[in-house]
């Protein structure tokens, strides 16, 4: 049951993902499927929901700009490879050292990003900067606000019914929101773009083309997303070991492995980089998952759609989608969060801003290596402030 719960949350998320990334909405529910069951298997949680994530569509969009989408099955192998030898090499513990102001100054601006992804949602041709920032103010110089009202009502009619969200957490709000605003699209006969026709299975998995060029070029990258997908998967594992106090904890480089193996198989499938998803694990913690039974049912409901309703699922408005992953966006800005942080240390104001502002302008790999820095620093400094040094006799 907490399988299926977490499915049904699943499904605008991978569909909204795939869409965000540019590689579209089938490689996102191939991605949940393949990598949701992969990781499930292999991985070291009993508790870990896999698929594609916020976080990972900021990171392919500037490599699919300068390489193109078809790229992108490799770039996933790549990182697999990579993640996998993590794990071997044990270092699946280094995530304990990560401090909690680098975690949330990367989490909010990964939502701050995913919500100026929405914008192209519009109707307007995207950005062609790879700074999401200048892509945003691309896309905006370029929009046909006449054109645009009915996306924005669809975006906004979906956004509007997530509110009773909070009262009604047990409720899928997410697809009832999508639910709805397809069916006042198809009956109002807005113009809006669709998500368009989806496979009616999974592919036959294949290597994709390899050739030393290009595996020299996409080295950079496939780090970077190897990275995101380590820090992302051990960060949403340790939140879930923290929800359930009294099941065994996750063993990480068990959990490099098998997020490993679940991007190398994502890749082979023709489906994106695939990591620890926070939100849908812990959808799966309070739904009663105790075990890998609930992450396999998740992703095997997720394939029964994509068999049985690919046509249905084809109509949904691509503005609806955006309008989900808006709240989601919005969810990973904590003001709490900002509060608690403001009112402790300066040193912990100042990771976070640090790694904040890396995010939002810089890359995320390199904002969660800025942030660790700054709290190295300051961490030194307090040491220093605080230390004596005495002659003995």
């Amino acid at each position: 049951l907490a399988g299926v719960t977490v499915g049904i949350v699943a499904l605008p998320l991978a569909l909204g993902f795939g869409v965000a990334s540019g590689v579209g909405a089938a490689a996102g529910l191939i991605t949940a499927v393949v990598a949701g069951i992969v990781a499930a298997v292999f991985g070291g949680s009993h508790l870990q929901i896999s698929g594609p994530t916020g976080a990972m569509t900021v990171v392919l969009l500037p490599v699919i700009a300068q390489h193109g989408v078809q790229q992108v099955p490799l770039l996933a192998v790549m990182a697999g490879v990579i993640v996998i030898l993590m794990g071997l090499t044990a270092m699946g513990r280094a995530i304990e050292m990560v401090p909690f102001p680098v975690v949330e100054g990367f989490t909010t601006g990964i939502g701050v990003i995913i919500l100026l992804q929405q914008f192209p949602l519009l109707g307007s041709p995207k950005g062609e900067s790879e700074s999401t920032l200048m892509a945003t103010y691309q896309t905006l110089q370029h929009t046909d606000w006449s054109a645009a009202v009915a996306p924005l009502l669809v975006a906004g009619l979906t956004i509007v019914l997530h509110l009773p969200g909070k009262r009604f957490p047990k409720l899928p709000i997410s697809l009832l929101a999508i639910v709805v605003a397809t069916l006042v699209v198809e009956l109002a006969n807005l113009p809006v773009d669709r998500i368009g026709a989806l496979p009616a299975g999974l592919p036959a998995p294949a290597l994709p083309v390899i050739d030393l060029p290009m595996l020299r070029d996409l080295a950079a990258p496939a780090l970077a997303v190897a990275a995101l997908a380590a820090l992302e998967s051990l960060l949403s594992a340790r939140v879930a070991d923290g929800m359930v106090p009294d099941l065994g904890r996750t063993k990480p480089d068990r959990e490099l492995v098998g997020q490993g193996l679940a991007n190398l198989a994502s890749g082979l499938f023709g489906g994106l980089p695939a990591t620890g998803a926070i939100a849908r694990t812990a959808v799966n913690v309070r739904s009663g998952g105790r075990t890998r039974l609930a992450s396999v049912t998740h992703a095997v409901l997720l394939l029964v759609i994509m068999l049985a309703l690919g046509p249905v699922v084809s109509r949904i408005p691509l503005a609806a989608l955006g309008g989900v992953l808006v709240v989601v966006a919005l969810r990973m800005v904590n003001p709490a969060v900002f509060r608690t942080i403001f009112r402790t240390t300066r040193a912990d104001r100042n990771t976070f801003v640090i790694t904040l502002l890396a995010t939002v302008f810089l890359d995320l790999v390199l904002a969660v290596l800025l942030g660790a820095a700054m709290a190295a620093v300051m961490s030194l400094r307090h040491m220093a402030k605080y230390s004596i040094v005495r002659r003995q006799y």
